[in-house]
Formats: structure tokens, sequence, C-alpha cells
């Protein structure tokens, strides 16, 4: 087919070559009607397919995060997922899907890791993969993200990634080349920074020599959105595609590079056979693509049925001392503020518009009437939006708020109700001309003291009743992305004696840093809810009901202020005083559970105390009744973390996310996360990667190896588990390479799960990878076979490992 597109491609001519690799909108791709392209749209797609606008928009299946399906360890359901997602897709004629995001967990610091999958690199790619095989059988491409050394987000559009090319190679490169090899993904995301002092967007060595090169790969590198940097040296170094468009740095510039001669007529044509062949997959060339209609929607019971069973799969029982299953008929107390405003997902591009979000309050107390629901302390420093219902549309009566924009002219350019209490302006909202001023409205709905204010950059007067404000509300990050992602805040608090109209008006800043000149580019929104209570009432209410019931069950966790795109954070510790209320109830009540709505890594220093710990992720629009699901036993939460959880800040092998001098080195090297830890170089975790328990107790026995059949060939490792519990559980074997040569590190090399009755026995082979008995030979710029002499640890976890078979050269065992 490569001709036919080169046949295709060289009926144009360079402009028109150069106009259709950028973008035509935030979204959308150019078409060309003179050789059968059509427009192509992409979207947002880790957690949900969010369509084509960033906020507000169709309403759509929010999934669990990815951290969270990753824990399943199951590379069927993963490729289950990816189909959801194709319907979810092609339902709102979206042809391109931008993920999944297959970028390491580094430091538990990221602030992004919730949206990818692991610490470890082969189960990163081999769920990656089976995500991808999943949405492209359908007709949907995918899109690998971020190429690459991109894991973490302080100075994200400028900070220099160091790490040596063993590092690179056997870490972070060999996710991308798994998905690769293993799923053919027709799209490639290049990341925001820099690589050992290149742009991403400019490696010649990482895009045309390994990628499209040594892997022989035929798809499309696309930019991440504004990443791009220059024309020639992003043309001739590997990117296909800039975005967003319409504009950008190549436009009349890469005709010039080509007319001069910096970038080659063939360089230019292969960019453009790449658009085609994936426009061709995607069935947006030659003739037209049909849709299909009839596809589920995202309250379908269907659909519903599905985020529930992925949300429990990947949930992970950490410690349980015949806590779980809770008793059905036994008094329980439900408290903490993440279980009345549960996380269901993380901030920026990863968020979508769901038709619900259930919380963990709202899906356990439907499960159990009798069950006492008390809220906690506080767990934010930014305060959010107001939620719809607490405020109304004054024009009509709507949950939401009422918006209208205005040019510098003084053009009414939109009046409009909004569900949502925040809306985007400036980024994708297709007016006639860039708005300057925008008027915001709700009703709210309650009496008494409230917390009211403002959300977004810009010079704000706000009103409600007799109280009236003004604020400026400047950058403060840097990020070009800040007012999108991360809008700064304004509040006060107001006593209202009944329902009371707030409005505000925002006008942009005389300096603003705006993408289009003049007008407002950020999120603007309204804030109201009642006034915070002090922490000591709060946890005096809960030491309370604690005492009154059998089982407490306390949730604690993050929010989108933590697991968050553009922003990492600075400590594993809880925010607020949630360690200390979960301390509280531990003392009053007779048992205690804790459920963790987190996607990443937090501290516990009361672990130890409590009966029962399960980390529930951020799990989706379905998110309460998968909880509670999992709680009561209907569904096993058989996760297995995919990181390992440091006991203290500070203790793990790589910590700091802050550049110095704009560079991160990557001084670990390959003894990322529970590498380094088995190896010493980072204090013994608190949970192992891989550590998980479920509702089964298990016997191993019999284990055994044998050698590949060919040369170069992994070995396979068989072993008998017994399920000694008194109920059907799924358990997940683990195989890991411990080589003799402790210069290399220790990794996993391959799992198997099995399902088994109580009772009852399975035996479980594990098809090792031979991907990872290679190492990275830095004088020959070269793979080299890894010395197979060292033990396989056949285990549950490396903080329980089972067996470990002494193997040498051969796969056979000594």
């Amino acid at each position: 087919m490569s001709d036919e597109y080169e046949a295709l491609a060289v009926t144009l001519d360079v402009p028109a070559k150069v106009r259709l690799l950028t973008g035509a909108s935030m979204f959308t791709l150019q078409g060309a009607d003179e050789i059968g392209l059509a427009p192509m749209a992409f979207s947002d797609g880790p957690t949900g397919v969010r369509g084509l606008t960033f906020s507000g928009g169709r309403r759509v299946s929010l999934l669990p995060n990815a951290t969270l399906l990753a824990s399943s360890w199951d590379e069927g359901m993963l490729a289950e997922v990816g189909g959801l997602l194709a319907e979810e897709a092609a339902r709102q004629e979206i042809h391109v899907v931008l993920g999944p995001t297959i970028n390491l967990h580094r430091s538990p610091l990221g602030g992004r890791l919730f949206e990818a999958y692991s610490e470890d690199p082969l189960l990163t790619g081999r769920l990656a993969a089976a995500y991808v095989r999943g949405l492209q059988a359908r007709g949907i491409g995918a899109c690998l993200k971020h190429l690459v050394a991109n894991e973490s987000e302080t100075e994200r559009h400028t900070m220099d990634s160091r790490l040596d090319a063993a590092t690179l190679r056997e870490l972070y490169l060999l996710p991308f080349e798994i998905a690769v090899a293993d799923s053919d993904p027709w799209s490639i995301m290049a990341a925001y920074n820099d690589v050992n002092g290149v742009p991403a967007t400019e490696q010649d060595d990482v895009m045309n020599g390994i990628v499209k090169g040594e892997w022989g790969w035929s798809g499309l590198i696309m930019s991440d959105w504004f990443a791009t940097k220059s024309a020639a040296p992003a043309a001739n170094g590997g990117l296909d595609l800039v975005m967003p468009g319409p504009h950008g740095p190549w436009g009349d510039a890469l005709v010039a590079a080509v007319e001069a001669g910096e970038v080659s007529g063939a360089v230019l044509d292969d960019h453009v056979v790449r658009l085609l062949r994936l426009a061709d997959r995607v069935g947006a060339l030659g003739k037209a693509r049909q849709w299909p209609a009839g596809l589920p929607e995202p309250t379908d019971d269907v659909r519903r049925e599905a985020l529930v069973r992925y949300a429990a799969a990947g949930m992970t029982v950490l410690k349980n001392d015949a806590a779980l299953p809770l008793d059905a008929a036994a008094t329980v107390a439900l408290i903490g503020r993440p279980a009345l405003d549960t996380t269901l997902m993380g901030g920026g591009s990863a968020q979508v518009n769901p038709p619900h979000q259930i919380t963990v309050s709202a899906g356990l107390t439907a499960a159990l009437p009798g069950a006492v629901v008390v809220d906690g302390v506080e767990v934010r420093t930014r305060p959010v939006k107001a939620r719809p219902g607490f405020v109304v549309d004054p024009s009509d009566g709507r949950p939401g708020m009422h918006v209208r924009l205005y040019a510098a002219d003084g053009d009414l350019l939109a009046d409009e109700h909004v569900d949502d209490t925040q809306r985007l302006v400036g980024f994708d909202d297709d007016l006639p001309k860039p708005a300057t001023r925008a008027r915001l409205a709700a009703r709210i709905e309650h009496t008494g003291r409230v917390q009211l204010g403002v959300i977004g950059l810009g010079s704000w007067a706000l009103a409600a009743g007799d109280f009236s404000d003004s604020v400026v509300l400047r950058p403060v990050t840097g990020d070009h992305g800040e007012g999108v992602l991360t809008p700064p805040p304004h509040t006060v608090e107001v006593d209202l004696d009944g329902p009371t109209v707030l409005e505000a008006e925002v006008t942009v800043l005389p300096d603003a840093n705006s993408d289009r000149p003049g007008g407002l580019f950020t999120m603007v929104g309204l804030i109201a809810r009642p006034a915070p209570r002090p922490d000591e009432d709060a946890i005096a209410d809960a030491v309370a009901a604690a005492r009154s019931v059998e089982v407490a069950v306390v949730v604690v966790g993050l929010t989108e202020e933590e697991e968050t795109e553009a922003r990492d954070k600075t400590t594993l510790a809880l925010p607020g005083a949630q360690d200390a209320l979960v301390t509280a109830v531990v003392e009053a009540a007779p048992r205690t559970v804790v459920v963790v709505n987190s996607a990443t890594p937090v501290l516990m220093p009361w672990a130890g105390r409590v009966d029962a710990i399960l980390v529930a992720g951020l799990p989706g629009q379905e998110g309460g009744t998968a909880v509670a699901a999992a709680l009561l036993g209907v569904l096993e939460p058989s996760g297995r973390l995919v990181t390992t959880w440091p006991a203290a800040d500070g203790a793990a092998t790589a910590w700091s996310v802050t550049p110095v001098d704009g560079a991160l080195p990557y001084s670990e090297g390959r003894f990322l996360g529970y590498r380094g830890h088995a190896a010493g170089q980072a204090p013994a975790p608190a949970w192992w990667f891989g550590h998980g328990l479920g509702y089964g107790s298990w016997e191993y026995a019999d284990a055994r190896v044998a050698e590949g059949e060919g040369e170069g060939e992994a070995p396979t490792v068989t072993v008998s588990v017994r399920n000694t519990s008194a109920r059907r559980s799924r358990e997940v074997v683990q195989v890991y390479f411990a080589p003799a040569d402790t210069t290399h590190p220790v990794r996993l090399v391959g799992w198997a799960a099995a399902e088994v009755p109580a009772g009852e026995s399975a035996e479980v082979t594990v098809a090792c990878d031979a991907r990872m008995w290679r190492r990275w030979d830095d004088a020959a710029g070269d793979w080299a076979p890894l010395d197979p002499d060292g033990e396989l640890l056949v285990a549950r976890g490396l903080g329980d490992v089972r067996h470990r078979l002494r193997v040498r050269s051969g796969g056979h065992q000594a």
C-alpha cells in the first residue's frame, strides 16, 4: 500500500503537503478532497473518550484510571477496555484515541502517574499492547504517549531528562518497543520535554533511528499539544504531525525549509505517506467510513456492569485481619470526606464529562441502607467549582450556571446555560472572535455560612446579595496550560439568609499570555459550598459514630489536586488531618477498615493498627458501586500493586521531580522502583510491587523450570497453587529473574493468573518473556544477551517469594 500513498502524495504541491501536517483545529486534522482524504478527529482517551471539546461536550463513559486497570494484571481485560473505548469513539465519530499513556512510574511524586500503568516496563508494555489490540481491532487508532522519558510534570515544557543509553533502552523505551512489536499501534505522541539536551519532538536518534528504523514501525508520530519548537529540526528529526492547529511552527516556515533544501522532499513525502496510512487505517481515505449505530450509551446496564467489574478487578487488598469481606449484617459507619466526595478521575486532559459519578457513600448505602455516614476532615487546599444543584441557573432554575461572553468591541458572543459550573474560554470554543470578558451567574440554594468565589485567570468582580469583592488572578506556575489545567481560585466566606444569586465578571489581563491574542484563555468558574468545619469537630463526630457500630469504614485519599497533569506532588502524606482522623477512629471502633481513594502511593502511619486496607484507585463513574461490591465480597478485589509504595517520604529509588538548572538526572539508572529496593539502594518499602491479597489464601508447590525450545527463547515456569480459603479466588503468579551478576537488577519476566475454587488446586504456567534476558551494550551500541545465570523467583510480589529456582545457561534448572 505504500506505493498507493506515495502516488497520492506526489499529486500535491509542497504547500498542500505541509498544510496536512498541522492540525486543522484543537482536535481535528485537515482533509484534502483532491486525494479523497477526509478530515480526521482525535480525542483524549486514557480514562474515556472525551470528544472534540476540552470541557463540557457529550456525556461519555468514565473508566477507572489506568493504574487501577493495570492493577488487574489482566491482558484480556485491557483488550476488553480497548474495545469499549473504540465503541465510545465510534459513537462520537472519533478516529484516533490519544492513549494509552505508557511512561513509567519513576518517582512516586509524579502528578500524572494515575494516567500511566506501572513502574515496570514489561507489565506496562504488555498491558498497553492488549489495550491497543482491543481498540484497533474495531478500526479506531491508538496513540502511545509520551515519547520519551516523560515521567514528571514540574517544568514539563522545558525540563531536560538526563539518562544513559542503557537506562533509556532497558526501561523507558521498552514499553514502547513491546507495544509496537505486539500490537502495531497506528500512532505515537512525542513529549514536551527534552532528552539529553534535545527536544523530544526533534529526537532523530529515537524517532527515526529506533522507532521507524530499528523497529520498522510504519505509523505516524504526532506532537503533544503545543510541544513542537521548530520547523526543520522537528521535521528532519522524525516528527510527522504538529498538533494542534491551524497555527503552529510549521506552515510557511516548513515550506520555506523545503524550498531552501533544509528539509528534503523525501522527508516531507514520508510524513505525508504516514498520515495517509493512518487515514486509510481509520477509514478517512477513499470510501467514507460508515459509523455504526446503536452502540451502548454510558448509562446502559451493559456499560455500567463492565465499569464496575473493571474497577473491582484492580482494587487491591493490602492488609486483611479477617475484617473483609464485610458482614452484611454488621452495623457500619462510613467516615471521611472522600466517602461523600469520592475522587473518581484525575485532573488535566484525562478528565471527561460522565453521565453520573457514584460516590462511595452512595454505593455503600445502596447496599447497606442502615450504614451511618459521617463527613470527615478537609482534604483539599484548593477550592473546587460549585456542585450543580447546590447552585442553579438563575434564569431557568436548571442545575449549573448562566454564561455570557463578550468581545472587546462589546459584541455578545455567547449567551448560554452551562450544566457545569465552569466553562473553558479561548481553547476550543469556536467563537467568531476572542472573548475578552465573561459574565457568570448562579443562584446559591443554601442558607447559612458559605464559601464562595471564582476560578480562572483575569481581573474579577463578584457580588452576592449585599456582598461584593474584586480580585486579580494571575499565572503562578509558568505552565502555558495553567489557565486550562490548574486555573487559580479566589474565595471568601459569607453568611446568606436565603437563596442568593452569585454574579461574577472577568476581563482579560492586559499582559495575559494567550494563544488567542487579546482574548481570555482560561477555565472560568464559580465556587460555592458550605463553609468548611473545623477538623476537631469533624473528628469528634467520626469518633462518636465509630463507637456506635461494629465496623468503621474510613475513606481517605488524594484528589485531583495531587493526581493531575501539569503539577507534581511534594509529599506522599495524606492531605489535611486524615491521618489524625484514622488514628482517632481506630481508638474508638471495634474494627476499622480503611479504603484508600488514590491511584498512587500514600503514607499510612496507622497501617499497623487498622484491621484491613483496600486501595480503590480512582474508580470511574461507577466507583462507589464497585467499592461496595469489593467491600462486601460481591466481587473480589483481586488487584496487585503496579508500583512500589515507599515507607516514608524520600525512601524511594527515585524521588526528586524538580529539575536543577533545567535538568533532571535519572541517577538511579536501571534500578528503578522494586529493582532498586531489592538491591538495597533504597529502604524496604511499606508495600512491594506485585503485592495484593485478594480474598484467597494460597499454597505454592512443585515449582519447576523448562528451558526455552529454541535459541534465544526464554524459559517457562510451572507451579501448582492451592486455594486454601473458603471462597473462589484469583491468584496472580509472578516470576522474576535475579541475575547472579548484581550489576544488573532483578526484573519481572512474566506472570499468569488462575481463578481457583475454594480448596482446589491449579497448575499455572508462566511463559517468561525473552526480551527481559537482554542488556544494552553501550560499547557496541546494540543489545547483547544477559548472562542467564541467576535465580527465577516465583512470587506473590517481591515481598512474598514462594520459590527460588536456580538457573544457568540455556534456562536449565541448576
